[in-house]
């Protein structure tokens, strides 16, 4: 073989290692591409999570909670006696004092059946003075046996028995001429006269549950001092003690506060609402907070419960209840939890965490029990620029 055909014939070799090398290169990267694309598919398969830890609610709450305030003593007035309204002395928004005249009624079948027992009562009382006499005299005729025993028992019981109905006579006569007193309607204390509800002329009946015509003739409030109820939640219903102070806001006075304190409590929780009934007593002298008012109370109540305080865009809906997912080793719980009050953005959860769970936030409809996740690293705070 020439040189010449061994120089060719080695360049048809370098050509056939330079294929067979660049067929092994292009088969490596494509198998290196492939591995490639297969482990970021399946990284991609995994859903990435943020996640937030809870933050422990505070010791001391500043409850703020809506009242209803009312006057401390209230008081519907009726009548005691039947009649036509003679005279009123008192309309709606009147200040009256204890023992005022609030109005009076003209009465004349009260006045007429008055005269009748006073009649009834002298008659009563003649006839007991002569049975007394007769009893008398039948007691000194027996000492002389000059009537029998059976006639001065029957003497003496007459006497009793006319001094019985003298008796009754006496106290129908009583009973009328207390009824007549009522006549003259009275404020029985210091107030306001809400409501109004009768005029000159009208027919009065007497009490509420008399019948056709009876109805409320004023309302008095008294307004130096308020009542204001307000429902605590059961979890910090121990908490809500006597003595406990409270400051009171009412809209149609902003930037004023009022302060208050607990005065007393129902003791018992309201099975439907869960709530404590607490009643708060308030000085109000100058009439400034009007009754049936809604006013806003804030209690700083103490708790000895552990609360937490979460994102709201952490909790899950579900048909089986409201859950939150967790994320431990890359796996997903889902946790029931209980909330409490609802503050905007964060919600308390007053049970069913520990504080120790790392949250994942905002989390996809589609994330299940056991689903594995990835958990996006923490955004880096920047640093100030000096």
């Amino acid at each position: 073989m020439t040189q010449r055909s061994r120089g060719a014939l080695g360049i048809v070799v370098l050509i056939l290692v330079g294929a067979a090398v660049t067929a092994v290169w292009g088969i490596v990267t494509r198998e290196r591409a492939m591995a490639a694309l297969s482990r970021e598919t399946r990284e991609m398969a995994v859903t990435t999570v943020a996640v937030t830890k809870p933050s422990k609610g505070v010791a001391s709450e500043d409850v703020s909670l809506p009242g209803t305030v009312q006057a401390y003593t209230d008081a519907a007035i009726f009548a005691r006696t039947s009649g036509y309204l003679k005279k009123r002395n008192a309309d709606i928004g009147s200040h009256v004092r204890a023992g005022q005249v609030l109005a009076e009624i003209d009465t004349p079948e009260l006045d007429q059946q008055l005269m009748q027992a006073r009649a009834d009562l002298a008659t009563a009382q003649a006839n007991e003075k002569l049975a007394k006499t007769t009893a008398d005299r039948y007691t000194d005729l027996m000492k002389t046996d000059s009537v029998s025993r059976q006639d001065l028992d029957n003497a003496t019981g007459n006497h009793e028995a006319k001094k019985a109905a003298t008796a009754s006579a006496d106290a129908n006569v009583k009973r009328l001429e207390e009824l007549q007193k009522f006549k003259t309607i009275y404020a029985p204390f210091d107030g306001v006269i809400t409501a109004r509800n009768i005029d000159i002329g009208a027919l009065i009946g007497s009490g509420p549950g008399s019948g056709a015509g009876a109805k409320e003739l004023f309302h008095i409030a008294s307004m130096d001092r308020l009542r204001i109820f307000v429902s605590v939640p059961q979890l910090y219903a121990r908490s809500a003690h006597p003595d406990t102070p409270a400051d009171i806001t009412v809209q149609e006075l902003p930037g004023q506060k009022f302060a208050g304190r607990v005065a007393r409590t129902a003791q018992s929780i309201d099975p439907s609402s869960r709530t404590l009934l607490v009643e708060i007593d308030l000085d109000n002298p100058k009439g400034t907070i009007l009754p049936g008012s809604f006013a806003q109370v804030h209690l700083k109540l103490p708790t000895s419960a552990e609360t937490f305080r979460l994102p709201v865009n952490t909790l899950i809906f579900r048909s089986e209840g409201l859950r939150i997912a967790t994320v431990r080793d890359g796996v997903v719980s889902l946790l029931a939890v209980t909330l409490g009050r609802d503050f905007g953005s964060t919600v308390e959860v007053v049970s069913g965490l520990t504080g120790a769970e790392a949250i994942v936030v905002n989390p996809p409809d589609s994330l299940a029990e056991g689903q594995r996740v990835n958990v996006a690293p923490e955004p880096q705070q920047k640093r100030p620029i000096p």
